[in-house]
């Protein structure tokens, strides 16, 4: 994946065995755009995978794609 994703914030949060436990990748920079994993790493190269795919779909449809939250502006959640 480019640098284009990974410049993206992805929020990781652990799923309950109800949701089919894993982690849940979120990035809060673009509507919509999720995924998830077995593992906190798997959720997140899912997520750059996600990105990119979100990217494309948006540049097809003539979509302006957000620039993503400077690391200065981020915060961190402690997961629940």
């Amino acid at each position: 994946m480019t640098g284009a994703a990974t410049a993206y914030p992805v929020l990781l949060s652990p799923l309950g065995q109800d949701d089919g436990g894993g982690f849940l990748a979120t990035m809060p920079d673009l509507p919509g755009c999720m995924s998830d994993g077995a593992t906190p790493e798997e959720a997140y190269q899912n997520a750059q995978d996600a990105i990119g795919m979100w990217m494309q779909a948006a540049r097809e449809r003539g979509r302006t794609i957000p620039k993503p939250t400077p690391p200065s502006r981020r915060r961190m959640k402690k997961a629940r």
